[in-house]
């Protein structure tokens, strides 16, 4: 395990969502991370849904709201006519596959949400603590990019950002929407292009990984009877995800998308690095896609001449994200 000399100080920018769920109960309960605020995004569902689920979730999870904010941010991409579906059709109607009654019938009222929006609490979090704050972001990239355009001096102050999200053809793995697109750089590609350029350390944890991790049948299944009712939840919450990708990649289980970015958090030796600019495509057939340079910049490569070099994610030790999540519910066990 990654040995932190002290915990990683997280706001978590998310659109739950099933896996985001998954996701923020391990975040929420490993010793290496310290959750600070949750921000939330379009993308999964509405941003109304998404809100409200982070709120529910935080009540689920058994979150002090002294001690984890939570902020609404963007409804929408930063280009309006650029709106799309959201993924109801993964992730159910209600965004955590038909159980969000569960999540809000498990607290007496929603944990409380911070007036400010969600770019701007992020602001005045890094611009408090310089250097300490880290930012792991699981939908779309428009919380981010707007923080960035309100405050471009963020860049410099934040410890870390971790995306899940892109596609980069690892092993033949493109895109979820398009052959060459992933859904949360798709949702917004100005703004994910605008925080894969901007001169702050990104970590880009995509479908080449998360795909990678399948949580079979049996293993969710496992996750019943733990961790009080939050087994239970999850175990329910997957029936609706799993069936999806059961349908469109026939899988028994389910991917771990959102979890495998905060298992980078926690233990980065279980990922492989490639460095290199990253940029996504804004028009035509390949909106949305993710592209690494590996050379330096020619004459005609304007376009990657000012974009700093980001690291990409290539390769994972599935078992050891595996088994982070089982940790945290360990953990839950023996408070």
């Amino acid at each position: 395990m990654s040995q932190h000399t002290s915990p990683l100080q997280v706001i978590f920018d998310t659109d739950p969502g099933i896996d985001d769920a998954m996701a923020l109960y391990l975040l929420a309960r490993h010793p290496a991370l310290r959750l600070r605020a949750i921000t939330t995004v379009f993308g999964n569902a509405s941003l109304a849904v998404t809100t409200r689920n982070a709120r529910a979730l935080c009540g689920l999870y058994g979150l002090d709201a002294a001690q984890v904010l939570v902020a609404a941010g963007a409804a929408g991409p930063l280009l309006p006519e650029a709106e799309r579906e959201h993924s109801t059709h993964v992730h159910g109607d209600d965004g955590l596959g038909g159980r969000a009654e569960v999540a809000v019938a498990a607290t007496t009222e929603l944990h409380p949400l911070d007036p400010r929006p969600a770019h701007q609490l992020i602001c005045d979090m890094v611009n408090a603590e310089p250097g300490q704050i880290t930012l792991i972001a699981v939908g779309p990239m428009t919380n981010l990019a707007l923080a960035l355009r309100h405050d471009p001096s963020i860049a410099a102050k934040v410890k870390q950002v971790i995306v899940m999200g892109g596609a980069f053809g690892i092993e033949g793995r493109g895109g979820n929407v398009t052959p060459v697109a992933e859904a949360n750089m798709i949702n917004d590609p100005e703004a994910a292009d605008i925080v894969f350029t901007a001169n702050w350390p990104v970590v880009i944890v995509g479908l080449d990984v998360t795909q990678a991790v399948v949580m079979s049948q049996d293993h969710l299944a496992a996750l019943q009877g733990r961790g009080g009712a939050v087994g239970d939840f999850l175990w329910q919450a997957t029936r609706h995800y799993q069936d999806f990708y059961h349908s469109v990649d026939g899988i028994i289980g389910i991917y771990a998308h959102d979890a495998s970015a905060i298992a980078y958090a926690i233990e980065p030796e279980a990922f492989t690095l490639r460095a290199g600019p990253v940029r996504v495509a804004l028009e035509g057939i390949a909106r949305g896609q993710t592209i690494q340079s590996l050379r330096a910049p020619g004459r005609h490569a304007e376009a990657w001449a000012q974009a700093p070099s980001q690291q990409v994610c290539v390769a994972v030790q599935s078992q050891r994200v595996l088994d982070l999540f089982d940790q945290a519910f360990d953990a839950a066990a023996n408070d």
